[in-house]
């Protein structure tokens, strides 16, 4: 069972996200909050696989609420996507730089968020097509050199490969067909390149991908 937790301000919001994830089968809201500090205390109480998390909220904001989170161990094991109707470069950055796993708008699909929430508690990352768009075009643009991502030098070539796949948005069975290797073996290289880089997800670990100017040989 995948044990979701809400946090947005609007009580409709939340109602609405309820009924449409406690409606499948294979998971369940454990925990609901108003506000960043109150998603806090449910996170730290309750210790759900996945947080989905407004932008804007009264107080802590949610990129405050985020940064808390990733600074947080011991909720490491919570992937965070951001649930917003706003579509704006600044929140993507700074959604994925903090360690989003998945950025979402509001109007989305039912299906797309349900679907969201199972890719990312697979590992995975996931963003709507348009934000994806908007983030590739945004990091691609000239700026942080690849020396300030810290644990960029102590990655393998292997590893350093894999995340350049990362980066175009592959996923581990596209990376494995791509390099004639196992889904396994990609999983051992992504994993241990997000604990060098201190990456919380994979999303992010794309991030620095994209940062670093890591690209793929073909």
């Amino acid at each position: 069972m995948i044990r979701v937790a809400l946090a947005d301000d609007h009580d409709l919001v939340r109602m609405g996200l309820r009924v449409l994830i406690d409606r499948e089968d294979d998971m369940a809201v454990v925990a609901e909050a108003g506000s960043g500090q109150g998603a806090l205390q449910v996170l730290r109480r309750e210790r759900p696989d996945v947080l989905l998390l407004d932008v804007r909220m009264p107080g802590m904001d949610g990129l405050t609420t985020l940064r808390q989170i990733a600074a947080d161990p011991a909720l490491a094991s919570t992937r965070v996507i951001i649930v917003t109707t706003f579509e704006v470069d600044r929140y993507v950055f700074e959604a994925l730089q903090a360690g989003a796993a998945g950025f979402v708008l509001k109007d989305s699909a039912p299906a797309e968020l349900v679907r969201a929430i199972r890719v990312v508690t697979e590992g995975q990352a996931l963003l709507s097509p348009s934000v994806t768009r908007r983030v590739m075009s945004l990091f691609s643009q000239p700026g942080t050199e690849s020396g300030s991502i810290s644990g960029l030098d102590s990655l393998t070539d292997r590893e350093r490969e894999i995340v350049a796949w990362v980066a175009t948005g592959y996923s581990n069975e596209d990376i494995a067909r791509e390099l004639f290797l196992s889904p396994a073996t990609v999983r051992t290289h992504v994993s241990r390149a997000m604990a060098k880089l201190h990456a919380r997800s994979r999303a992010q670990l794309a991030v620095f991908g994209v940062r670093a100017g890591l690209t793929i040989d073909r």
